[in-house]
């Protein structure tokens, strides 16, 4: 403990201001000086994960290497610093009740009345103390807006970490709200004001206030906060609205919020390593001024918040990125198509669309609509990427259309009483109660077939991705869809289960059972991305085969 560094994050006004990006950001730069970082994300709300959540609500679930269902700011984390997360990267409300409530039943507070505090604080502590052993520093982003009721034992908590550490341990970042007035063409800092006093009252004085604003702000404006805030004015730091996320620690560097951090946590500074944001503005450089652009049609069950597919996303800007492309990406509700198939409607949701991908997604609803479009892109020879309900969707598809078995569909599909279930639950599976066991999460070994497309893609016969999913290619109609020319390329080193399945004879149609976009990062698009998109290109200019 003694030797770790803690720097805090939490936010004031409103939620989403970006406190996740600015984790990240902060992260890179510190990284990118030779300190070891690494992250945790403080969740307010009682579920034990983010794993039951819905994405219309909360967005992705992030799922590590080893297998922890997380929130999406450890995706920001992963892919701004190229670090590994884990499930001590993450914790929610919900976990310290349970842990705290368990250690009460088990008999370890006997005599004692349990309590916020110093029951659950002192938990919250341990945990943060635990994700930072054995490393020179940690991120700790505190989620939720001060002033909610859920954040209290969490800011209560830190407040105590900041005691009990060395004042050259702990640095805390605050990051606020000044909106611009358009009537009076005015920036305000009152609510940055309220927002810090609500912290000091709780007891913790920011070293640090990140001004999240659409506008410059002048010296004068910064020296107005500081004033209010009893914060040093060098330390009121600029988060300006950027047109690319990536270009955030670019924008912070100016700040050199990397050396107000360092030299408060008395961290020797490398000024060797000034423009420690290089990398990121080649990348800025390659997003403003593309060659050219494609166009990929995603066919998704949650398009309503873009942030249930917020790797995704990523990952797709990065294949671009890695070949000098801007992109735009259609997204298209699968129940578009769910009760028939309608060429003319696919016809114009895919007006343009150069490639298309469906993501992984749970439950029955939509999964018409994609089998309708995946049969499009199979017929039309338009690169396909198919991950996790995505390859699912594919099997069927050819199940159907192409070996007849008319009755194709997937155990999830619950009103399908078809004995040829293509998707299902494997034996050991179905001996299990309750779906959550039956999940498989996190990394795992896949072996490719040496002469297939996917193997080119990689350049390796032997990968490691991450999964989310419960449900199964079933063994039994491998080598019928193989016949017809639907291969699996891809099996599961262990358990030999079908991993990547692709499509002789179609220019670009692969499906995979994992989820690349968790292993995506910006200045290193994932293979499966990369190639996506330079096979999108191809057929944008009319260079894949016709047949």
């Amino acid at each position: 403990m003694k030797d770790s560094k803690y720097i805090f994050i939490t936010g004031g006004v409103i939620s989403s201001l970006g406190k996740g990006i600015a984790a990240a950001s902060i992260g890179s730069l510190l990284k990118n000086r030779g300190i070891d970082v690494t992250f945790l994300k403080i969740d307010p709300y009682i579920n034990v994960d983010p794993g039951t959540l819905n994405p219309l609500q909360h967005g992705e679930v992030f799922v590590t290497d080893d297998g922890s269902e997380t929130d999406l700011d450890l995706g920001h984390y992963e892919r701004f610093t190229g670090i590994t997360t884990s499930y001590k990267s993450n914790f929610t409300a919900g976990k310290i009740y349970e842990e705290v409530i368990k250690k009460e039943r088990r008999g370890d507070y006997l005599g004692e009345t349990v309590q916020v505090i110093p029951h659950i604080t002192n938990h919250i502590k341990e945990r943060i103390i635990v994700a930072a052993k054995d490393h020179e520093a940690i991120i700790v982003e505190v989620g939720g807006t001060v002033g909610d009721i859920e954040s209290l034992p969490f800011l209560e908590a830190i407040r105590q970490l900041g005691h009990d550490l060395m004042p050259d341990q702990a640095v805390f970042i605050h990051l606020t709200l000044i909106p611009f007035i358009p009537s009076v063409e005015e920036l305000k800092t009152k609510p940055t004001q309220h927002s810090v006093n609500k912290l000091r009252e709780i007891g913790i004085q920011p070293d640090i206030i990140m001004c999240r604003t659409s506008c410059h702000l002048d010296n004068d404006i910064k020296k107005k906060i500081s004033l209010f805030t009893n914060v040093a004015t060098e330390s009121v730091i600029e988060a300006k609205d950027v047109d690319f996320i990536y270009a955030c620690p670019i924008q912070f560097a100016k700040e050199k919020i990397d050396e107000i951090i360092m030299k408060r946590l008395n961290i020797d500074i490398d000024h060797s390593k000034q423009d420690n944001a290089k990398a990121w503005k080649k990348l800025v450089d390659v997003y403003r001024n593309p060659q050219d652009k494609v166009k990929i049609a995603l066919i998704g069950k949650y398009i309503e918040i873009k942030d249930s597919y917020k790797s995704l996303i990523e990952a797709l800007h990065h294949g671009a990125l890695a070949n000098n492309l801007a992109l735009e990406i259609e997204f298209i509700s699968a129940e578009i198509l769910d009760s028939q198939k309608d060429n003319s409607t696919i016809k114009n949701a895919l007006k343009g669309a150069n490639a298309m991908l469906i993501p992984g997604g749970f439950g029955e609803r939509g999964f018409e609509g994609m089998i309708n479009f995946i049969s499009y892109a199979r017929v039309n020879r338009l690169p396909f990427l198919g991950i996790c309900l995505g390859m699912q969707m594919a099997a069927i598809e050819f199940a159907r259309n192409v070996l007849n078995i008319h009755d194709a569909a997937s155990t999830e599909m619950v009103n399908s009483k078809t004995t040829n279930r293509v998707i299902d639950f494997m034996e050991d599976q179905k001996k299990i109660a309750g779906l959550g066991g039956t999940m498989r999460l996190g990394k795992f070994t896949t072996t490719i077939d040496s002469d297939s497309l996917v193997h080119r893609v990689y350049g390796e016969k032997i990968i490691h991705e991450r999964h989310r999913h419960r449900l199964e290619l079933d063994a039994k109609y491998i080598t019928k869809l193989a016949h017809k020319g639907l291969k699996v390329v891809g099996y599961d080193t262990k358990t030999n289960l079908p991993e990547i399945i692709e499509l002789t004879n179609h220019p670009w149609f692969i499906g995979v059972q994992f989820h690349p976009e968790f292993k995506s990062n910006p200045l290193k698009a994932h293979p499966l991305f990369n190639d996506l998109i330079k096979m999108a290109y191809k057929q944008k200019k009319g260079e894949l085969p016709k047949n």
